[in-house]
């Protein structure tokens, strides 16, 4: 029998790799009608701190008007494109937990797609990958997505 996902997880973070993840999921979804939910994890930690140790409030307010603007228009033009049933959520920490774990608990999802990797070298050696962590930890299966529609290798 056929695994059939109903409530699919895309993480967001602006690369190219996760924008055909979307694309993908959508595929998907549409084949399973199922639900796509769009997430943005919004790290301030990653951005840098004030004095007080917070990251600064009008830093966090752009970060997060910019992270809506943005997933407004991939969601619209999702939409436009003959799929309605997917929703757009910003979420604030860090993205590990929150994608493999936090927001799978909230939304009860039955699948994650995501990227390769949206970071650099640099930053995943620093950092870690997101999407290895969540292939370890996710509460649900998890597709890695390194090409687009047509099966081409995505590039950064």
């Amino acid at each position: 029998m056929l695994q059939e996902y109903t409530n699919i997880l895309v993480p967001l973070d602006g690369s190219k790799q996760a924008e055909a993840a979307l694309n993908k999921a959508v595929a998907v979804a549409k084949r399973n009608q199922a639900h796509v939910d769009v997430l943005s994890v919004i790290d301030p930690g990653q951005f840098g701190y004030n004095l007080a140790g917070l990251a600064d409030g009008d830093i966090t307010y752009q970060l997060v008007q910019d992270s809506e603007a943005y997933l407004k228009g991939v969601v619209a033009t999702i939409k436009k494109n003959g799929f309605e049933d997917i929703e757009f959520h910003i979420r604030m920490g860090s993205p590990k937990p929150i994608i493999s774990q936090d927001f799978i608990e909230d939304h009860h999802n039955d699948l994650i797609m995501m990227g390769a990797t949206g970071l650099n070298a640099m930053e995943r050696v620093l950092e870690g990958s997101v999407t290895t962590f969540v292939q370890r930890n996710a509460l649900t299966d998890v597709i890695v997505v390194k090409t687009d529609l047509n099966n081409t290798q995505v590039t950064k």
